[in-house]
């Protein structure tokens, strides 16, 4: 069994020490200091740009703010955008090594959490079953950022209120560290592209949420057998069957990919950036290597029945970055077996797509989302 990380501190001249809570897998600390309400802004945003965290002791209102004030230093600060002196992959590089920079300096306010997730802080708001939903049954006194907490209390929000998906007419409740139903184009491709004749039976690969097996579900298939293996998405994916009633209808198990088997129908929502995690977090967008793409593609032959289809459902944003090509794609269904014999396109509608200000707006403006019908070949 592994020892947990330790931050280790000096207060009132004893040496102190807790255990140290990251979601994101960050390393504790080397240098940390005692903070409190007396600290300006910019001897904070000195501090944690030299790389001292700040465990604080004053009133929780106040460090909010605080964030909020070192976040603005860092959008005030001259940035040329990317895509007018790089090339797209090399742009969407120094975009990643930004937010990497921007999630360090921003990840050195910590908070301190007592035994029962109190934080023993003025004006603390009771974070405990935000944090028993991420974290699991409290397990003694840790420290952790105050920017992981509010990305947990967020994602409790979002688990109370759900994600409203017009395709199902109902909302999915996503968990934390599960990726949400936000992008809608996607959902609706599945939602509209036609079945197989005659499928009884589907298999939906990395499932998540559970909302595409929800859809199959609803459209008719009698039978889904829906996959991941993350445990947090295996548990988020019950939940929402459960509350939509698809329950008996779809089977949710633990798998790398494939189920045994084969089905005329095999559903997969890949994650779309084939580029390394910088976190667990992040593993529902960013795919290294395309782990999970290649690997559908390579294994799809020998789980589809015949006259059966694979629905890959892929943006093509990593190609306008430069990140992989059409043809490597292409080239990679003919390898496995397969063939395209349609395709359905659908564009974004998210605010990003539309922002001139963002690092990767020309990228994110001609992104296309596409469901790719694969038979064999």
């Amino acid at each position: 069994m592994s020892v947990p990380p330790v931050v280790a501190w000096t207060e009132d001249g004893e040496a102190r020490s807790l255990r140290w809570q990251s979601e994101a897998g960050t390393a504790p600390p080397k240098k940390l200091i005692v903070a409190d309400d007396r600290i300006t802004a910019d001897e904070a945003w000195r501090l944690a740009c030299e790389g001292t965290a700040l465990l604080w002791r004053g009133d929780f209102q106040n460090v909010r703010q605080l964030l909020q004030a070192m976040a603005r230093r860092i959008e005030r600060k001259p940035r040329k955008p990317p895509q007018a002196t790089a090339a797209p992959d090399e742009a969407f590089h120094l975009y990643r090594l930004a937010q990497l920079q921007r999630a360090r300096i921003l990840g050195m306010l910590l908070l301190p959490f007592d035994d029962d997730y109190r934080i023993p802080l003025r004006r603390a708001p009771d974070v405990a079953e935000a944090c028993v939903e991420a974290y699991g049954p409290a397990a003694g006194p840790f420290i952790a950022s105050l920017r992981e907490l509010l990305g947990l209390i967020g994602a409790h929000e979002w688990r109370k209120k759900g994600v409203e998906v017009p395709a199902l007419g109902a909302r999915i409740h996503p968990h934390y560290g599960v990726f949400a139903p936000v992008r809608g184009e996607y959902v609706g491709l599945v939602a509209n592209a036609p079945l197989p004749a005659g499928c009884p039976l589907a298999f939906d690969i990395g499932t998540g949420t559970g909302v595409l097996a929800a859809v199959l579900a609803q459209r008719g298939v009698a039978r889904v057998v829906a996959t991941d293996q993350d445990p947090r998405a295996l548990a988020c994916a019950c939940e929402n069957l459960t509350r939509l009633g698809f329950a008996a209808q779809v089977d949710v198990v633990s798998a790398d990919l494939f189920p045994p088997g084969r089905a005329p129908l095999v559903v997969c929502n890949p994650p779309w950036i084939p580029a390394r995690a910088n976190s667990s977090l992040e593993r529902a967008v960013y795919d290294p290597d395309s782990r999970m793409l290649m690997g559908f593609i390579g294994g799809l032959a020998a789980h589809l029945e015949p006259g059966g289809e694979g629905w890959l459902i892929l943006s093509d944003l990593a190609e306008h970055l430069g990140l992989r090509t059409r043809a490597g794609l292409l080239a990679a269904i003919e390898v496995g077996g397969l063939t395209v014999s349609g395709r359905m396109d659908a564009k974004p509608g998210h605010p990003r797509a539309a922002d001139a200000g963002d690092p990767l707006h020309a990228a994110r403006a001609a992104e296309t989302t596409s469901l790719w019908r694969l038979v064999l070949r």
